[in-house]
């Protein structure tokens, strides 16, 4: 029997910050909730109790893939119960984890694929460091040395600067995408779904049930056999559905239990 692959976005798909845990009600009807990341010596992420053990149980019984934006780095503070995955993708698609060290032979294919079809990062990031656009582009940076990404001031960015850096970064190659403060230009070869792929080549599984809540997750739960998002995020925004997809009930925190207990029910 071939294994199920679980894929799951972290950042508003698994775990939530304190300004993204969307609770209501009275505080003594709160649910139990455990620290799933620290920064700067203080929790920043953090998922429901239930949820951890949804977590375990769904590692116990299939192949968890988290799969995220993040860079190696930030990906490495998140600490999830149960387990290190064999593997995990972070920073888009451009970095395959095996046993927690980057694939240098993903990487070789990455980098032979943006060479043959993408303007080179230089390119988009300095049309972003325009100073015209400083009003609204708060700060540049580099992930990986794969893709740039910008902290914005959503209400000062005009309409028609992401309509114009839409069209550029289409005819570079590139992808657009904009989560809550951050703006991602990312090189089209550079995915969550192509990743994946890779990983579900190697282990043999012919059945991936993936869940996530940002445009950027769009292909990899296009090619899931089951999909699961929460209702909120870019992808909530969108209105995005699919015969395959699932929608929680409920959005924040509780959102992210939801599509555990879900997918739990499902591969058992």
């Amino acid at each position: 029997m071939s294994p199920t692959l679980v894929a799951c976005d972290l950042d508003r798909t698994l775990i939530y910050s304190k300004n993204a845990l969307w609770l209501t009600g009275a505080d003594k009807d709160a649910p139990a909730l455990v620290v799933a990341e620290v920064y700067e010596g203080a929790p920043l992420s953090f998922m429901t109790r239930d949820a951890q053990e949804h977590l375990l149980a769904v590692k116990d019984a299939a192949t968890f893939v988290p799969v995220t934006t993040r860079t190696q780095a930030q990906y490495q503070r998140v600490q999830l119960s149960g387990p290190v995955p064999e593997y995990a993708i972070t920073s888009n698609g451009g970095v395959l984890l095996h046993r927690g060290v980057p694939d240098t032979a993903w990487n070789e294919k990455l980098s032979a694929r943006m060479a043959a079809a993408c303007a080179p990062l230089e390119h988009i990031e300095a049309h972003l460091g325009n100073p015209d656009f400083s009003p609204w582009i708060l700060r540049l940076r580099r992930a990986e040395d794969l893709f740039v990404y910008a902290i914005v001031d959503r209400e000062a960015m005009p309409g028609s600067f992401l309509a114009e850096l839409g069209q550029l970064c289409a005819e570079a190659g590139w992808s657009v995408s904009v989560q809550g403060r951050k703006l991602y230009c990312v090189p089209l070869p550079i995915n969550k779904s192509g990743a994946l792929a890779e990983v579900a080549r190697r282990t043999g599984a012919d059945t991936v049930i993936a869940a996530g809540d940002s445009l950027l997750d769009q292909d990899m739960l296009e090619g899931a056999t089951l999909a699961f998002r929460p209702l909120h995020g870019e992808l909530h925004d969108a209105g995005y559905l699919a015969s395959h997809l699932r929608l929680t009930s409920v959005r924040g925190v509780m959102a992210g239990e939801e599509i555990l207990r879900r997918i739990l029910a499902e591969i058992r």
